[in-house]
């Protein structure tokens, strides 16, 4: 593919040299691929939140990108690697549900993040990288994502088939992400991650209060009534609908993490006032 573009995610961080390495073996492939970095930040192990990252930056790239993301706990166990293809790009993954916010929603009553096996979604099309050819001639047990991950990338970059390089698969591991449902005048939802500003995003999307005017939120005992537009037009802590286009809670030249004690994973509810 000229001009390919290839996104990579991992929670490696950039202390260590494995970002580069695997960026190496990519460009000894096909050095005229183009690589973005989208965060190798995401706290390690931590696939939840890997998952909400790649769903929220996946899409402003052109058709056809490529997207690489390794946040996988479960290196060299017998989860197996995939390739999915849907909406016009490419996501190569370990099956552990980082693929997660890059598929259509899907509804569960699960506990928040428990991963399950599911059907993979109508227009999407995933293959398990069985093919070992495309692979790093010696695999570390503990480093897939260089010697699996990015040679697979790289060939695939350069015109290898989905078929050629593994396995058509039907099914998937996705993350639960339970299902908003109003119980009279009450809504149940969670936390779902926390920026580095100490923005806590929510599971709640923007669409799920159009028909709310007025509410208050209660997240660890603490209230907040009714949504601002903007972080500058808030004072102290407040909610608003932010880029992610979900409901978070802000705090004025200040951590919502911190003032609220918030947890990726707790309750929140809203109520109708």
């Amino acid at each position: 593919m000229p001009g390919a573009v290839i996104t990579l995610l991992t929670d490696f961080g950039l202390t260590d040299s494995y970002v580069g390495a695997m960026k190496g073996v990519v460009l000894g492939i096909n050095p005229g691929v183009q690589l973005v970095d989208l965060t190798h930040q995401v706290p390690p192990q931590e696939v939840h939140q890997g998952a909400f990252l790649l769903g929220q930056a996946w899409s402003f790239f052109p058709a056809w990108t490529i997207h690489l993301a390794v946040v996988d706990p479960g290196v060299g166990t017998d989860r197996r690697a995939l390739l999915v293809n849907g909406k016009g790009h490419w996501f190569l993954v370990p099956d552990n549900g980082l693929i997660t916010f890059a598929l259509p929603p899907e509804q569960t009553d699960r506990d928040i993040f428990q991963p399950y096996s599911a059907d993979v979604p109508d227009g999407f099309h995933a293959y398990a990288l069985t093919n070992q050819r495309y692979w790093r001639q010696s695999v570390s047990a503990t480093f897939h994502g260089r010697d699996i991950f990015a040679p697979v990338a790289a060939h695939f970059s350069l015109g290898v088939t989905p078929e050629e390089l593994g396995e058509p698969v039907d099914t998937l591991t996705r993350l639960a992400v339970p299902a908003l449902q109003w119980q009279g005048d009450t809504l149940q939802a969670h936390v779902l991650y926390v920026d580095r500003f100490g923005n806590v995003v929510t599971t709640v999307p923007a669409e799920a209060l159009v028909s709310v005017t007025d509410m208050e939120l209660e997240l660890n005992g603490i209230r907040v009534r009714g949504l601002v537009p903007t972080y500058a037009q808030g004072d102290g802590l407040v909610a608003l609908i932010g880029s992610h286009g979900y409901v978070e809670l802000a705090l004025t030249n200040g951590s919502a993490a911190d003032d609220l004690g918030a947890r990726v994973g707790d309750e929140l509810l809203i109520r109708r006032c």
